[in-house]
């Protein structure tokens, strides 16, 4: 897809100046060709930008781990909102993927059908997010909800997200939160990552003003 205008760039390929570790450290994964690669062992990276409804755009390229089996088949993850994770992993080939396979909710909502491509080749996430409604003391009223597209599939429908899911930067759902890219151990990488803030409503009038 092309990056429509007004889209923030959260990583244009050259620099992660746009990115930092949880403690707010300058995150240390490396860059090079275009993409950024995890680093083993220097943890999560977290965009300076937060949001609340917005379309995210990202690609990634799995390690091919011909030996690696489940889990541990080049696993990473996209954490929306720091707080939504959407399982990263080399899936490819796999009949009937589950809720930790890739493309998954994390525990919570398996795909709908298996999108993958084979490791080494760049793949798509499209992310519709709708952010949780909350009250005046921060209490949720109307869960969070997405809607995924990988490689041009949608993966899942307008799901309804059961809470955060496991490893969640905080549960405070009422507040912006950063994209966050998940450091598994594996040198997954990731290229051309943008989104573009969505208005949580539109017009109530009819016809254009």
């Amino acid at each position: 897809m092309e990056r429509p205008e007004g889209a923030v760039v959260l990583f244009d390929g050259h620099d992660l100046g746009g990115w930092t570790h949880r403690n707010g450290d300058a995150a240390r994964w490396t860059v090079a060709d275009g993409a950024m690669t995890v680093v083993r062992g220097t943890g999560d990276v977290f965009s300076r930008e937060t949001y609340r409804d917005a379309f995210l755009h990202l690609e990634f390229r799995n390690v091919d781990m011909p030996e690696a089996k489940g889990q541990g088949k080049s696993n990473s993850g996209v954490y929306v909102q720091g707080r939504y994770e959407i399982q990263v992993l080399d899936s490819y080939g796999w009949k009937t993927p589950g809720r930790g396979d890739c493309g998954a909710v994390y525990d919570q909502f398996a795909p709908l059908v298996n999108a993958c491509l084979p490791p080494l080749q760049w793949q798509i996430y499209d992310i519709v997010f709708r952010a949780a409604r909350v009250d005046g003391s921060g209490a949720a009223v109307e869960p969070a909800r997405l809607t995924l597209l990988h490689n041009g599939l949608v993966i899942h429908n307008n799901v309804i997200l059961r809470g955060t899911t496991g490893g969640a930067m905080d549960q405070e759902v009422g507040r912006p939160g950063p994209l966050r890219l998940q450091d598994h151990g594996h040198p997954v990488q990731y290229r051309n990552v943008w989104l573009v803030h969505l208005p949580e409503e539109g017009s109530s009038e009819y016809g254009p003003r």
